[in-house]
């Protein structure tokens, strides 16, 4: 990989009038989009960006910069502008010291030498395959991106680190259609290496599943209302650990006092059969990689322990406001941008319980099988969650399919009444949204059982 530049003058330029910080942020990318709707090819892009970000970190303010060019002639000026922001005395950047490899990727089949027509190809069997599911599914439409990314990140406290990066995602989206009525299906795979990840999981049987999830729901009853045991699978994917938790241990939103976790490190703050980590080292997922966009190695971070907060999500500014250590959560959609806080592999640890058991002992409630969106209200911890299947649970034996349930309940809450937590683990993918910015990100959950949890339905009466 070759990112030159002649970093340390324009660091050394940046704090001219002092800082915590100076930090020069170096990247190449390609990227490839395909898009097929309604039996057509819609759109087939492709590109490549490069470019420079430009950070200075004074008084625990952060002023950002960027251009398109890694000569020393463009980032000075640069430089220059930030530093007049500090206002201060000179700071001299320390030695750089080339950071030793993080978590290697090893890529088996590169998607730069597969011919475009071949991810063309690719998709259109993907959408042929689900629309051959039923004659019912009115609508298909598939989604393949792939993305390089060349990284190097030097700061004025000697962090240098280098990365290469590749990132795959594909995903579908079916609609079914009878008599009036109309339901959806989706499913995604991806991660980071090359095509092999194909060979891993055929994205033919993802397609099917989606057609398969829409048609299913035509059928499905109307989901009853009210409070009830819930049994959330782990194929259900990692979701509500996302939303609900892993947001509010972001330092950012824990410092600006818009967590409901902010202040209660050390506090019991979930059963003790629960247990929540975020981990941005785990081979082939989607938010693994060796380094975060500040050059902080990657690292597996136990933010919750047997029910106990350990700690928080941090990139450099917020562990400095909160006189922690950045944990290797400082991400950024791109050099345009400057890094905060962010998850990578969300989850909650397996437990001893079996599934089956689980289900088996709960008697009536609601077996959720694949989770939707969701919102999230971080201050107080609040949720409401789609739920894309679900099934009915009677005398502890899954039931009918029930369709237009969500899951309503505070995040803390619902942690501390989790009380059975299976020794399985289900894993989802996608991309998430923050202050503008996406990040790839991986979430996973054994199968989890809340005893009361109020489900959003057709209330009986």
């Amino acid at each position: 990989m070759s990112l030159d530049c002649d970093a340390l003058p324009v660091l050394e330029a940046a704090l001219a009038g002092g800082g915590q910080m100076s930090e020069l942020f170096l990247e190449r990318s390609t990227g490839l989009m395909i898009v097929m709707d309604d039996g057509k090819v819609e759109k087939v892009l492709g590109g490549v960006d490069q470019g420079a970000g430009l950070r200075l970190i004074y008084d625990l303010k952060t002023a950002y910069a960027y251009g398109n060019s890694f000569d020393q002639a463009a980032l000075l000026p640069l430089a220059h502008s930030l530093a007049l922001l500090a206002q201060g005395q000179p700071v001299a950047p320390q030695t750089l010291v080339p950071a030793a490899p993080g978590l290697v990727t090893h890529t088996v089949k590169p998607f730069k030498d597969a011919a475009t027509a071949v991810k063309v190809d690719m998709v259109k069997a993907a959408e042929a395959a689900a629309r051959a599911v039923d004659s019912r599914i009115s609508q298909v439409r598939v989604i393949y991106m792939d993305r390089g990314q060349q990284v190097r990140i030097l700061n004025s406290l000697g962090v240098e680190a280098e990365e290469e990066r590749s990132q795959i995602i594909m995903a579908v989206h079916c609609v079914a259609t009878q008599d009036g009525r109309v339901q959806t299906g989706y499913e995604s795979m991806g991660g980071i290496g090359g095509m092999e990840i194909f060979e891993r999981k055929d994205p033919v049987k993802v397609a099917q599943e989606a057609a398969r999830r829409a048609v299913l729901m035509l059928e499905a009853d109307p989901a009853p209302g009210g409070a009830m045991p819930v049994v959330i699978s782990a194929e259900a994917g990692g979701t509500m650990v996302h939303e609900a938790v892993g947001h509010g241990l972001e330092g950012d939103l824990v410092y600006e006092n818009m967590s409901v976790y902010a202040d209660r490190v050390g506090q019991q703050v979930a059963n003790p059969l629960v247990t929540v980590i975020d981990d941005g080292t785990v081979p082939g997922r989607r938010g693994s990689g060796g380094f975060d966009d500040e050059g902080t190695p990657c690292r597996k971070n136990v933010v919750i322990d047997q029910g106990v907060l350990k700690g928080y999500l941090q990139d450099r500014l917020s562990a400095w406001k909160l006189e922690a250590q950045p944990t290797g959560n400082g991400r950024r959609e791109s050099y345009r941008n400057r890094p905060i806080p962010r998850m990578t592999n969300t989850l909650i640890a397996p437990g001893a319980d079996d599934p089956e058991s689980i289900v088996r002992t709960t008697g009536d409630g609601l077996f959720v099988r694949k989770m939707g969106g969701g919102q999230v209200n971080t201050i107080n911890g609040d949720f409401v969650f789609e739920v894309s299947e679900g099934y009915l649970i009677r005398d502890g034996k899954v039931d009918r399919p029930v369709r237009g349930a969500t899951l309503t309940g505070n995040g803390p809450e619902v942690l501390s009444q989790i009380d059975k937590v299976g020794n399985d683990q289900g894993w989802s993918l996608g991309t998430c949204g923050k202050d503008g910015q996406g990040s790839p990100v991986g979430d996973a959950q054994p199968t989890l059982r809340i005893p009361r949890l109020v489900v959003g339905g057709h209330q009986q009466g």
